[in-house]
């Protein structure tokens, strides 16, 4: 049996590039393991992920809304949204590109530091807020497509973008993303999906039961304002060293007089390498109900982010979202990286095709407590 691919009307909502009123439709892929992913056209947002544990108790493991109105109440999470033209932080919104200045639009505010000192996620209206064409909807897969006009947010050429979401029979959920330019520009995309193994209800006490394990022996060092240095530190002897699996509740701990609550750190991985094929880069499981997710991709870097930031929020079934209570692993090039030469580049020229490829491997593992029964 195949991979089914269901469409309906998810919510009416205003184009913010037209200003016209349109219907924004989800496409739920199952497959026949009980799996399925729900994926819908504002930003090409995964929506919902439910999942079998080893009692084939199925959860939603993806944090998301039940409706339209959610997503434009909660924008400034860009909770499962797609991250675009360029991910994570651009330093000052300045760019040098054919030794011309380019200035982006400086998009991040509200918050302790000084409003608009950056550009974070692809300005004002990232790649989370449009809404996404679907040109395809198969059981091979839903590929949703995108044209950034030269100008938008500040960046130059006309991007067009395709993602494709894949399902498959080992309960493999695959994400590719491309891009082409008509002129010299750059580009860095990723997704925001915040997951918790415990259900995406069960909070600060079901993420802390997660251990975590990311290869890689470096981090992206970043300043107060978590702006890269162009440095990279050794994680050896400290709190981001997660080589091998750790209790999240308890590593989580040591951050509690820090800056920074948490994790949000790029993860250097594959040798900071664009690679041609996809490598295992994380493992994250959640020993009470025995499922895990590896993260598999062909890029340089994993962002990996504990929800430090997220205040009450109402998201599916009525469950409140907080910090610490879901994370994320965002995989792509390193923060900042036209502002720094020594990171892998983020240009793009118009004869060059932009390709990430990530896999979310949901798997289920036999756990200790099942040796306990007697």
């Amino acid at each position: 049996m195949s991979i089914t691919v269901e469409e309906r009307n998810f919510g009416l909502v205003t184009n913010p590039l037209t200003e016209a009123r349109q219907m924004v439709h989800s496409y739920t892929l199952k497959n026949t393991k009980g799996m399925s992913v729900t994926v819908i056209q504002l930003g090409a947002t995964i929506q919902s992920i439910f999942f079998p544990d080893g009692s084939k108790k199925v959860e939603d493991v993806c944090l998301g809304f039940d409706d339209i109105a959610g997503y434009m109440t909660n924008k400034a999470a860009y909770i499962g949204g797609t991250l675009g033209r360029v991910a994570n932080r651009v330093a000052s919104g300045g760019i040098t590109l054919d030794e011309t200045t380019v200035n982006l639009t400086r998009n991040f505010e509200k918050t302790r530091f000084i409003q608009g000192q950056f550009h974070l996620h692809g300005g004002f209206l990232g790649f989370d807020s449009v809404i996404w064409e679907v040109v395809q909807k198969t059981p091979e897969g839903v590929v949703f497509r995108h044209q950034s006009q030269h100008g938008h947010e500040g960046y130059p050429g006309i991007l067009t973008c395709l993602i494709t979401y894949r399902l498959d029979n080992d309960d493999r959920l695959s994400i590719s993303f491309e891009a082409n330019t008509d002129r010299q520009t750059i580009v860095n995309l990723s997704n925001h999906a915040y997951f918790n193994l415990a259900g995406q209800n069960a909070g600060p006490k079901g993420l802390a039961e997660h251990t975590v394990e990311i290869a890689s022996i470096e981090v992206v060092e970043t300043d107060d304002r978590q702006i890269p240095t162009g440095e990279l530190t050794l994680v050896d002897n400290t709190a981001y060293d997660l080589r091998s699996p750790v209790v999240l509740g308890d590593r989580l701990k040591q951050f509690e007089h820090r800056p920074i609550q948490g994790f949000d750190n790029c993860y250097v991985v594959n040798g900071g390498q664009l690679l041609r094929s996809t490598v295992k880069v994380a493992k994250i499981v959640h020993p009470p109900s025995g499922r895990a997710l590896e993260v598999w991709t062909n890029q340089p870097g994993v962002q990996f982010y504990t929800a430090n930031n997220i205040t009450k929020i109402t998201g599916k079934k009525g469950s409140f979202y907080v910090k610490h209570g879901s994370f994320c692993v965002q995989t792509g090039k390193f923060p900042d990286a036209i502002n720094h030469q020594n990171f892998p580049s983020i240009n793009l020229n118009p004869n060059e095709t932009y390709r990430h490829e990530v896999v979310y491997w949901f798997k289920v593992e036999k756990t200790c407590r099942c040796c306990y029964k007697k």
